[in-house]
């Protein structure tokens, strides 16, 4: 008997190599699912000008940096921004000036999808060959109301299948994939355990889980074997030893170091 339901992922058209560029900008769960791929490293930019909840900030990101990487992560948040009264432009932090100063919005799903549209294509202009993945973030908003950060969900995820699923055009010659780590918390996972203690952010747990179903949904053979290399020689990397001048501790270090020479050997982009 089968207790859970396994949400379907299907295969994109590219996958993701050894030390792949990439660029993860969007909500706090973009920086869970980034640190990762920098941990295991991976050539990733993650949130360079901080934490963006919802698509014009995403876009004001992508505006701003110069790089031109193969992989994009955009995590979409929320669909709430605040805008300046003095000048009306949507603002990314609102850098704790009082909140008289600022008007709240709900962004509608077109324009959700504007943003993102607009983000992408600048992102292709740059590199023609750039891999856009939108997700949106299993977080919940308790500063909405619970029924309004599922409107604000809602209106994320109706934007997100907007953009995947519109046909190429000269201003949108590729169409980006779409990874459902929203739907693997809330449709297979669906418990109250597999959350942080304030209830409402992924636990350490969930997050490895979606982390799992990343790899196997994106990376090429050539990275899992990658990773298989890597992963023994990470955890003995991080070892905290009880006697760190130990000669016995000091042998276990040269052993490691002696990996690392022959996986940047192999790799030659590798570097610890």
């Amino acid at each position: 008997m089968e207790f859970r339901t396994v949400v379907d992922i299907p295969k994109p058209t590219f996958q993701i190599e050894p030390m792949e560029q990439m660029l993860f900008v969007g909500s706090c769960f973009a920086d869970s699912i980034g640190r990762r791929f920098v941990e295991d490293k991976f050539k990733a930019v993650v949130n360079p000008f901080g934490v963006m909840y919802n698509p014009a900030s995403i876009l004001h990101t992508i505006e701003r940096i110069e790089e031109a990487p193969r992989v994009v992560f955009l995590t979409l948040g929320t669909n709430h921004v605040y805008r300046l009264k003095e000048t009306g432009e949507i603002v990314d932090n609102c850098e704790k000036r009082p909140q008289h100063l600022f008007h709240e919005e709900e962004l509608t799903v077109e324009e959700c999808a504007d943003y993102l549209c607009k983000a992408i294509n600048i992102l292709q202009k740059r590199r023609p060959d750039v891999q856009v993945v939108l997700t949106v973030s299993p977080i919940r908003y308790q500063k909405y109301g619970f029924h309004g950060s599922q409107l604000s969900k809602a209106t994320l995820l109706l934007a997100a299948n907007k953009v995947t699923r519109t046909p190429s055009t000269p201003s949108l010659p590729s169409t980006p994939s779409y990874f459902p780590a929203y739907e693997l918390l809330n449709d297979e996972l669906r418990d109250y355990r597999f959350y942080a203690p304030d209830m409402l952010h992924p636990s350490e747990q969930t997050v490895d889980y979606i982390w799992e179903r990343l790899s196997e949904t994106y990376f090429s053979e050539a990275t899992k074997a990658f990773l298989q290399e890597w992963y023994p020689i990470k955890q003995a990397l991080n070892h905290k030893p009880f006697h760190p001048y130990s000669e016995e501790y000091k042998a276990f270090m040269d052993k490691t170091m002696l990996k690392v020479d022959e996986l940047k050997k192999k790799y030659p982009t590798f570097a610890l």
